[in-house]
């Protein structure tokens, strides 16, 4: 039997329709996704805070702890006389104390203080027009500052401990008692005692 063109592109077209309405019943694949590589956050960048200035030189409590010795003084005995005069001035910035001492009978002297943290003392030294040097060292101890130091035989007279003790009183005033001992610190007699008052 012969079939002719027609019937050949019709029985084609069948067949595509059929092929195409079994692909669409078809089941879908399940397609699994591709995994997105996790990403580290970048770490947080913070500005750190400016270092703090350096404390002053000399700014510890320490070094005003003979200050209340500073100031312009007339000094008189117990007896109420007029020993002389002195001037304590902070000099270099508040590191050192500088003593200028005008006595009522002509003798002139200065010393200079300061506070030693290496050993926590503090030393003085004292020079005057008669050419005594006086070398001295010691502490802030209740509420008094009491500083020490030996002078050297010299002449006739003998080796001795020296020991000043500055005391600041209730009224502002200032007492300085300074002792000697030529037996090592047993006994000990009065060199000076004198009582500070501001200057009116």
């Amino acid at each position: 039997m012969r079939v002719s063109g027609a019937a050949l592109l019709l029985l084609a077209l069948i067949w595509a329709v059929a092929s195409f309405a079994r692909a669409d019943e078809a089941p879908a694949k399940a397609t699994t996704p591709t995994p997105t590589p996790a990403t580290t956050p970048a770490p947080a960048t913070t500005t750190p805070p400016p270092a703090p200035a350096p404390a002053p030189p000399c700014s510890e409590p320490e070094y005003r702890q003979f200050d209340f010795w500073v100031g312009d003084w007339d000094v008189w005995t117990p007896k109420g006389s007029l020993a002389g005069t002195n001037r304590i001035d902070r000099i270099l910035g508040g590191c050192v104390l500088q003593e200028n001492w005008k006595g009522a009978r002509g003798l002139t002297g200065t010393s200079f203080n300061t506070y030693d943290p290496g050993d926590r003392k503090w030393p003085q030294t004292w020079v005057d027009d008669q050419g005594t040097l006086l070398l001295l060292s010691g502490e802030f101890q209740d509420g008094k500052m009491v500083l020490s130091g030996t002078t050297p035989a010299h002449g006739t007279m003998k080796a001795a401990i020296q020991r000043i003790t500055w005391t600041p009183l209730p009224d502002g005033s200032v007492r300085q008692l300074w002792e000697s001992s030529e037996d090592g610190g047993k006994t000990w007699t009065i060199a000076f005692d004198g009582s500070y008052r501001h200057k009116k």
